[in-house]
This record gives structure tokens, sequence and C-alpha cells, in this order.
């Protein structure tokens, strides 16, 4: 065992070494989101949080209202056709006795 140690160092010599790299990543993530935030800012303005989840759910809203307004749309149409159906056939039937059974 010892043989395995004095190749590769004492054990987690470089433990260090690759968690400073860890740690330097990170900071240049938060300084390059700082950054975009700080210019977001600059250009449209602070947000508020409500408004941040309102434009989604505007859109969402919107897009089942129009879902919805096509599916009415649809069914009035089919019910319609439906009726002009009835309608014929009773016409046909006020104008053909045998249609009536009698």
């Amino acid at each position: 065992m010892d043989a395995i140690y004095s190749e590769a160092g004492s054990p987690g010599q470089g433990i260090g070494r690759h968690i400073s790299r860890g740690e330097s990543v990170e900071a240049e993530i938060n300084s390059f989101i700082a950054k975009r935030h700080n210019d977001r800012i600059a250009g449209e303005g602070e947000r508020l949080p409500e408004e941040l989840w309102m434009e989604p759910e505007r859109r969402h809203n919107t897009r089942r209202r129009e879902e919805n307004r096509l599916a009415w749309c649809e069914y009035h149409q089919e019910l319609a056709e439906r009726l002009r159906a009835v309608e014929g056939h009773q016409d046909r039937c006020y104008h053909e006795p045998q249609l009536r059974g009698g």
C-alpha cells in the first residue's frame, strides 16, 4: 500500500488543486450572470417578480382561449350540419307520405 501512495503522493494531495479550479470557474459564471443581469436592467429596467411569471401566464391564457374558441366554432358548425340534415329529413317526410310510415 505504501507503494501506491509514494507514486501518487500523499492521499488527497491533488484535491485542493481541483477544488480551486472549480471555484474559479464558478466565480467566472457568477460574474457572467451578474454582468448579463446588470446589462438587462440598464436596457429594460428592473422587473418585479410578479411580472416575470405574468407574461408567460398571459400567453398561456391567450392560447387556451383561442383553442377553446376554435373548439366551440367547430362544435357549432357540426351542430348546424346535423340540424340541417334533420330538417332535410323532416321536409322529405312531410312531402313524401311513404317516409312517414303512412
